[in-house]
């Protein structure tokens, strides 16, 4: 006999309740919108959260352009990569990023704050950013999601 009063559920893919989320970045400090868009993305913020699906919703950025960084990181901190060939080292300063597309500033952001999974791949897949205030998806009918400070 089960004397369990409530069991654990785990949620799948197929059971997931993923919805659209619209967060407007404009204004904010660069870690701490991406920290939120990362637990977004995750599912963190459901009851129904399982570590091993993607439960989590998918994720509109607005506005990636207006985002700040604090104190002199604009052009003290460097991104370092590396192509693969000998002497292929690259670095570079947000500054330049922005230059290139200030989409990428935020989605770089963002997948460093994932898993370096399959599943992080597949969850990074669900964001969407936007330089400017408007995007696409209005059919997908997403919500808009005031950030806590």
């Amino acid at each position: 006999m089960d004397h369990l009063s409530y069991k654990t559920l785990s949620v799948n893919k197929a059971a997931a309740n993923k919805g659209w989320v619209v967060i407007d970045a404009g204004d904010s400090t660069l870690g701490r919108v991406a920290s939120q868009i990362a637990m977004i993305l995750r599912g963190k913020n459901k009851p129904s959260f399982t570590p091993n699906a993607d439960c989590g919703d998918s994720v509109i950025v607005i506005n990636a352009d207006k985002v700040r960084m604090t104190g002199k990181k604009w052009d003290k901190k460097t991104f370092v990569t590396h192509t693969g060939y000998p002497g292929g080292q690259r670095t570079f300063t947000p500054r330049e990023l922005k230059a290139k597309s200030s989409t990428l500033l935020v989605e770089r952001a963002v997948r460093g704050m994932l898993p370096r999974t399959r599943l992080g791949r597949e969850q990074f897949r669900n964001l969407f950013v936007y330089a400017g205030a408007e995007h696409p998806h209005e059919a997908q009918q997403p919500v808009s999601v005031k950030l806590t400070k």
